[in-house]
């Protein structure tokens, strides 16, 4: 399957992507964290709760910490490992297992690794605005991940995890588009969804 890329996306892209990578180490390490202690705070997630975290790669926001504190309030955790050009499945993620190149510059778990259907996904992101709209890196992966467990009666809560300063005042909607439930930054939850 092509995904057809929309021209004003792919701008938005590069532009937020810019500014995302103009952050200095330290100041990305600190709003890392203080998302984490958000979200640690204000997702709610349980024993039958599955999350999908994801290892960061470039500039992206750094969720290994809030992934831990969800691990620790009984979630299990799993990531999105690339199985071909257009496929994500996720892999459960288990303290001490083997990590392996996964594609795109990210690590996850080993062939071996259970795979899951996650329940709540934090969802990295170049972009995203005040509707819940997001601009992903491009090739679509997330939003076909979404569409086959809806297929299969499974809507995980989605959560666009970001900084600040990635929000863009609107994202064009395409069809194919899954709307986030909530955004994740340094400021903290906004929810566009009731069921977060």
């Amino acid at each position: 399957m092509t995904v057809q890329r929309c021209p004003h996306k792919a701008k938005i892209r590069s532009g937020v992507l810019a500014l995302r990578d103009a952050i200095p180490v330290d100041q990305r390490i600190e709003k890392s964290l203080a998302l984490s202690a958000h979200g640690g705070r204000e997702l709610v997630v349980g024993p039958n709760d599955i999350v999908s975290g994801f290892w960061p790669i470039r500039s992206e926001v750094d969720v290994r910490p809030l992934m831990a504190d969800l691990r620790d309030q009984g979630a299990r955790l799993c990531l999105p490992v690339i199985v071909d050009r257009e496929t994500i499945i996720f892999r459960e993620l288990l303290r001490g297992a083997p990590m392996v190149d996964t594609g795109f510059g990210t690590a996850g778990p080993a062939d071996d690794a259970a795979v899951l259907d996650p329940t709540l996904m934090l969802v990295p992101l170049a972009a995203f605005d005040a509707r819940g709209h997001r601009v992903g890196y491009g090739a679509g992966l997330y939003d076909r991940a979404i569409s086959r467990l809806v297929a299969r009666h499974i809507r995980p809560r989605l959560v666009g995890i970001a900084f600040d300063l990635q929000e863009v005042e609107g994202v064009p909607d395409e069809d194919h588009d899954e709307l986030l439930d909530a955004v994740l930054t340094e400021s903290g939850l906004r929810c566009f969804a009731p069921s977060i």
